[in-house]
């Protein structure tokens, strides 16, 4: 099932597979655990650190 949210930590905690997109790309995806911990990008870091 394919799940579209804006909520971070509803898509952090039931998702199995994450997908970060910026302006219809894919900026990065994986496993949520890793994602929101440990964010490859620069513009997930930033995002990530805006709203936590």
């Amino acid at each position: 099932m394919l799940v579209v949210t804006h909520e971070m930590a509803f898509a952090r905690d039931v998702s199995n597979h994450v997908m970060f997109l910026h302006q219809g790309r894919v900026e990065e995806q994986g496993d949520p655990a890793k994602l929101f911990t440990n964010p490859e990008s620069e513009r997930l870091q930033q995002f990530i650190s805006s709203i936590y």
